[in-house]
Formats: C-alpha cells, structure tokens, sequence
C-alpha cells in the first residue's frame, strides 16, 4: 500500500521539485545531500551548549577538529592535530601537536593561540560547549610554541583527549582573532562564519531549508586538502526535503545525490531511478560499519530482571533470524557482543573470542551436560533466510560473517523454561507465564514513537518473540523515551543495550564507563549516560575493568585485553540484550558522482550527516553528465 501511494505521489509531484531555484549554480559539480532544517538558520556558532543544527555542513564541511574518529578505516584521523594526544607517565599533563600549514578561511593560520583561547573560553562561559567537562579536568592550559598546545590535568585522566575526537561531537577549535572581538561568545552567531574546512558557505536559505556551501579557493591550506587532496565537488547543497516522499522524487529526477530513506523508500528508488545505489549494491544493501549496537535495555533494578537467569531466559527465547527478519527482512548484521559487529570489531574483538564464545556455558544442565548457548551456525542460517526470499548471497563464509554477523545466541525455548522454572515461574493451562506468585507476566516494552526506526523495530521483533514464549507483552510508544529510559520507568527499553563504541578504535573504555558503581542511580533519578546505564546494572569485576583502563593509555595492548574481558562480564549477566548493528540506509544517485564508499570500496563512513563527510570528497569521480 505504502509503495503504491508513493508511486501516485511521484505521478503527481514529479515535476513539482527541482534544482532551477539555485540559478547559476552548476548541477554537474554540485553535490547536494539530504539534510535537516536548521533550527537556528542565520546562527552557526556550535560551540555553544544549544543545538544550532550542526549538520547541515558545519561538521561536515566547514570545521575540522583535533582529531576525528573513523569507524570504516578503523582509525583515528589526526585532523588539526598532526599526531596523537602525547601524555606524560602520569596522565596529568596532555600535549598536542598542530599541523603546519592550515589556515582559517579569511586567511589567518590556524595555530596555538586559538586552541589556548578557546579552551580559555569555554572555560570562562557555562554555556559554552564542554564548559563542564574542561572545568572538571583542566588545571591551566599554554603553548609551546605556535604548534604546541599543553594541558595541565588536575587529575590523572588516561582519556581526556576522548573529549576532542570528533565522533559527531567534540570540542572543535574556533577562530580567537573573530571572537576575542565580541562582547559575549554566547549571543554570537558567527555569520559569516570562518572556516577551518575545505568549503566556506555560500548562502542559506532564512526559512532553514537548505544550506549551500562552496569549496574554498585554499582547499589545499585546510587538513583536508593537505591529507587527501581537493574535494571534487564545487557546492555541496544540504537540502531538507521533510517528507521522505519528496526525496525519493529527488533523486529519482537527479536532484539529490545522497538520500538517507527507509527500507521501504530504498526499494522505490531501486524500481525507479537505475542510477540509485546502497552501501551494498545487492541485498542486504544496508551499512554496516555503523558503529552503534541496538537492542534491548533490561531495567536489572526491577524484578523479574535483576535476576540473571530471567535475563538469559528472555535471551535464548529469541529467534535471531526470525527477529531481524520481522524488523529488517533480514537485512541487518547480528552481534552477540554489546559492541557492534562492524567489520572491525569483528577482526579484534568477535574473531578473538569465537571460541570462548562457543566454550561459555550457562549454569544448567541438558541431556546431562552445562548448556552451551552461542549458536556460530546462525550465520549460515541468516544466508539461508536470505535465500529462501529469493536474494543472492555469496557461499563464503566470512562474505557471510560481514554480511549477517558472526553468530548469535541459540533458539532454545526450552532452557529458557527450565531457567524460568527453577526460579519459581510457572504455566498457566493456556500455556502463559505466571510469576512465582501466581500473576500473569507482562512486559511493557517502551519505544519511541518512529515505526520505521531501529528501536521500533526491535520492540516489533521483541514483543513477536516473547508472545510466541507465552509472556504477554505491551509496547507502549512515547516521545519521551530518552527522558523515561533515564529516570528508569521502563520494564524492557529499546534504548541501546550499550553505549555507542568508538568505532574506529580499540578501547572500550567509552562503552563500559557509564556501568562503573560510582554512577549507579536508583529508579527516579537520572542515570548517568544515555545507552546502557538506564539498565541500572553494576558488578564489582566491571569496576575493576574500568579501574583498569584508566591507569592506561589508550593504545595500550592491554586495554584490547580488558576489553575482552568486561565483554565476557556482560555476557555472563546479559544486562541488557544486544541484537543487530545499526542497519544504516543511504541511498547514491551514481548519475553525476561514482566512487562511493560503498561496501566493495569502503575508504571511508558513508553518511553525509557525519562530520568525516569532508574527508570522502576527494575521492568522489564526476561523470561529467549535465
């Protein structure tokens, strides 16, 4: 039905879009994008603690931080930096290392001075961006020289660089020869802003609809240019089309060159522009270097589900495959651990661990022998599935492990019971779950309120799972549910089952902290980190994981092996219920631009909304249509 309505709407609006608004701008080295509508159109000063709609090209094109994450290299770019963050022995001192050579848009170098102010600054104004966090940890702050930045720590802190990677967000260096000349940092609005990146902006429009940016002359003087040459596009357009349907219509008349639909206006663009493409150009198409983990978030401080084995019985009643292919038509990548299954943490964390996975064994018995739960053979099962609905899926197994994921927990309703019922659970003649005090069991899972989204689907596959065990279940929608998930009014939330990996680096450093004790907050209170910590869960070994990562640097070997070891914490309890990696949607139309990072060349994250957006533009090809 929804395809049908699309079609009609493509007959009626096909002509109503398109690109002769921007008159004089060329549309073969244009390239323009999906984008939000600015909450805030004439200010582009983001260093502020309020939200100024940072991605409709000011993460992306117009500034460049000290350092930026990049989950499909697996690395960390030494953007503004020209090397990584230099600690003394002690951790109390951080040195930073500027590259030569870059220079704001005006034309002034970029150099020490700004970063000693800015730090100054945010220091000075609670409203600034970071003001918390900087005041926490920075003692003083002065230069060397005018590359050379040094931090002097109140504390030891092994991760206070983690607060200038730009993983969508980070403390970003701003111009002090423009702001040490306005009266309150805060009220600017910076406009017209200077740029550190390799485009500086053009014009926008005042109702907030679309941004347009142009390449600097000085591409070359920017991180940009100096470590992966001259962006190919002229303008790059950030467009806010609202409506998904005005932007299927879009690309399918060539006038948006990266789209971001669901699943459902993929398939559309698929049938009806042969110039659209996914990450993958065949099924499953989805991204899968999205360094985030969906799932389900388990409230541990509430009864049943402070009980471990309710946890893993919840666990083995879940039929993966049957799961992802409720919420995705299988097309997303299964991940047993509570980080995502991205192609590289599959290489350093799941390969690793494949056999202690298949070794782990659960603290009851069938047919005589301790229960071993991780199914290594959902992989082949998941290619199966995708078989049977008629797509092409290659033979070899590791092409299946990337594609699907290495393996997942076992379909075994049964154990699943027999945990149930050692814990005093029972059936009703109907077959339902009572709980040890003769009420019927009902979860009430809580999901926000987008039905094509990740957490909608999994409340869909979730709930589908747990009736089919005999539990009744709820999903209750709210637009509150961070703020519900945080204060811990939930039984079961889709809020991510962990905090969201760095994704281009080893240390999960990132992921754990929000479960050390010392954060723990009771129902009603406001947990502390957005994903995971909502489950109200701690362990002492945990703490002693984290303890442990501290006192190291972040490229210590053995912060990989304390990684593996707090993830073998969290698989034992399973406080929360990690499920498949963020299915990403993008969309390319190939018509004016070739040589995305698609999955057969993936140089770098896909999405157009990340601020990495600026360093993939230099390997796009035109093809010189008009």
């Amino acid at each position: 039905m929804r395809k049908i309505l699309v079609t009609i709407s493509i007959i009626v609006l096909v002509f109503s879009l398109g690109f002769s608004q921007f008159v004089g701008l060329p549309r073969e080295t244009t390239l323009i994008t999906t984008g939000p509508r600015a909450s805030s159109p004439g200010n582009f000063n983001v260093f502020v603690t309020t939200w100024r709609t940072p991605n409709r090209g000011i993460q992306q094109l117009m500034l460049e931080p000290l350092w930026t994450m990049e989950p499909a290299r697996g690395e960390v770019i030494n953007s503004l930096a020209v090397e990584g963050p230099i600690y003394n022995d002690d951790f109390t001192k951080m040195t930073v290392k500027l590259r030569e050579g870059c220079y704001w848009s005006d034309g002034v170098e970029i150099t020490a001075d700004d970063i000693v102010y800015g730090i100054e600054t945010t220091m000075k104004y609670p409203g600034m961006a970071y003001y918390d966090q900087l005041n926490l940890y920075v003692d003083s702050i002065y230069k060397i020289d005018n590359y050379t930045v040094v931090f002097e720590l109140k504390e030891p802190n092994a991760r206070f660089h983690a607060n200038f990677v730009d993983r969508w967000g980070g403390w970003r260096p701003f111009p002090k020869h423009i702001f040490e000349k306005v009266e309150d940092p805060l009220s600017f609005d910076f406009n017209p802003p200077i740029s550190s990146g390799p485009y500086v902006l053009k014009d926008y429009d005042r109702a907030g609809y679309w941004t347009l940016w142009e390449k600097r002359k000085d591409w070359d003087r920017t991180p940009t240019g100096i470590m992966f040459g001259e962006p190919q596009p002229s303008y790059v357009l950030f467009y806010s089309h609202l409506d998904e349907t005005n932007a299927i219509i879009a690309q399918i008349n060539h006038n948006l060159d990266v789209a971001e639909p669901n699943v459902e206006g993929f398939k559309v663009l698929l049938n009806r522009n042969s110039y659209s493409r996914g990450y993958r150009e065949q099924y499953p198409w989805i991204v899968n270097v999205d360094p985030c983990i969906t799932g389900l978030t388990l409230n541990n401080e509430k009864y049943p589900y402070n009980i471990k084995d309710v946890r893993w019985a919840l666990t083995l009643a879940i039929d993966i495959i049957d799961y992802i292919a409720i919420a995705y038509d299988g097309a997303a990548v299964m991940g047993a651990l509570h980080i995502p299954p991205i192609p590289f943490y599959q290489e350093i964390y799941y390969e690793p661990m494949e056999e202690w996975l298949k070794n782990f064994t659960l603290d009851i018995e069938v047919n005589g022998e301790l229960f071993k739960p991780y199914d290594s053979s959902a992989t082949l099962r998941a290619a199966q599935y995708a078989k049977e609905r008629g797509y092409k899926v290659p033979d070899d197994i590791d092409e299946l492990k990337e594609m699907f994921g290495p393996g997942w927990w076992k379909y075994a309703p049964d154990v699943a019971e027999q945990l149930l019922i050692r814990n005093g659970f029972k059936r009703d003649r109907n077959g339902k779950w009572l709980l040890p005090d003769g009420t019927p069991w009902k979860i009430t899972i809580l999901s926000d309120t987008s039905s094509t989204g990740p957490r909608y689907k999994n409340a869909i596959a979730a709930a589908q799972q747990w009736r089919n065990f005999g539990i009744n279940v709820e999903i209750v929608t709210s637009e509150g549910l961070v703020t519900e998930s945080l204060l811990g009014n939930f039984d079961v939330s889709v809020s991510w089952p962990a905090m969201e990996a760095w994704g281009g680096h080893a240390d999960l450093h990132r992921v754990f902290n929000v479960w050390h004790s010392k954060y723990y907050k009771s129902i009603g209170e406001y947990a502390v980190g957005n994903d995971g910590a909502p489950a109200r869960w701690a362990d002492s070994r945990m703490d002693e994981v984290i303890d442990k990562m501290e006192k190291l640097d972040w490229d210590d070997p053995r912060n990989l092996e304390l990684g593996m070891e707090g993830l073998k914490i969290l698989i034992e309890e399973m406080p929360t219920i990690p499920t498949f990696g963020y299915p990403g949607i993008i969309a390319w139309d190939e018509y004016f631009w070739t040589n995305w990072p698609g999955a057969e060349n993936p140089y770098m994250i896909p999405y157009a909304h990340w601020p990495n957006f600026k360093y993939l533009l230099p390997f796009l090809e035109p093809t010189g249509r008009k």
